[in-house]
């Protein structure tokens, strides 16, 4: 029996090497730099060195040193401790925000690809006001909008990476929709006389999947980014949580007393960009769809 049961997982754990060795260089790079940023995340989430917003650490404006590895900011926090903690806060928001702009922007996109008429005429001319503003420029101006309540608030800020992206996303999904429902399955459904969320959902979707998973992975590297700019203007998670963007403009005027204090959390950022970017790059080249850089 056990030699029966251990034969599926052999060829299951063949398959995988097999299309591990198969995949592009750019994805295996990307996958390799993302399992690191993930596993960094998980162990600052459960230990640092220091409390990440404990002062006295040491000396104020120390150097790099092996008890801190990334010096110490203005007022004796412990850099590395903070870079650590604030690994998994960057991921949690730029996931969670790129899916919520994911269902959102899926569903709008699809419903108006399919259905079209007056309803996709309202939807686009949103869609299009959304997208003619700047990404940065619709933020701030969302958070603004929400007033003070909200401020520095992690929901708002998966609220407001969502929408930014929505718009962007229901361009690619309508556009993928409007081919698919060309096609004759599609038919063969509204003859069956199936309604229009079950063909868009379990005709379209499925469908569709490919273009809008390399999407998903698109906005995701856009995702810490934008977090990272916000922060970096004082408009993302409220101090003393240590997101990488808001780290990076707290040690800003200490760039030349102390540059490994902004360089930690700044090649953070970077090379968890750089992997996103790769990752998407080589998810597009094993599907074989393009993504829409740009945007």
């Amino acid at each position: 029996m056990s030699t029966i049961a251990s034969n599926p997982s052999r060829r299951f754990a063949r398959f995988g090497a097999e299309r591990w060795h198969a995949a592009p260089g750019p994805f295996k790079v990307g996958a390799v730099i993302l399992a690191t940023h993930v596993l960094f995340a998980i162990v600052g989430f459960f230990w640092t060195p220091y409390g990440f917003a404990e002062m006295g650490a040491g000396l104020p404006l120390s150097g790099a040193s092996f008890q801190h590895p990334m010096g110490l900011d203005q007022i004796g926090r412990d850099v590395f401790s903070r870079f650590m903690h604030g690994a998994h806060i960057v991921l949690l928001l730029a996931f969670a925000g790129t899916i919520l702009g994911m269902v959102a922007g899926t569903t709008l996109g699809l419903l108006s690809g399919y259905v079209g008429g007056w309803f996709d005429e309202i939807a686009q001319r949103i869609v299009e006001a959304m997208i003619s503003i700047p990404f940065l420029a619709l933020a701030l101006v969302m958070i603004i909008a929400a007033g003070p309540a909200l401020a520095g608030e992690p929901v708002l800020i998966v609220l407001v990476v969502g929408l930014v992206y929505a718009p962007r996303i229901a361009r690619i999904a309508r556009a993928a929709a409007m081919e698919i429902a060309t096609r004759e399955y599609v038919a063969v459904a509204e003859l069956r006389g199936e309604g229009t969320w079950s063909i868009v959902f379990r005709e379209i979707l499925p469908n569709a999947a490919n273009v809008l998973l390399v999407e998903f992975s698109l906005r995701l590297s856009y995702a810490p980014i934008l977090i990272g700019a916000l922060g970096f203007l004082g408009f993302g998670i409220r101090p003393p949580t240590p997101e990488w963007g808001l780290m990076i403009s707290e040690n800003r005027n200490l760039l030349i007393a102390s540059p490994v204090t902004v360089f930690g959390p700044g090649l953070g950022l970077a090379s968890l960009v750089i992997g996103f970017n790769l990752f998407t790059d080589g998810l597009s080249r094993m599907l074989g769809q393009r993504p829409v850089a740009g945007a």
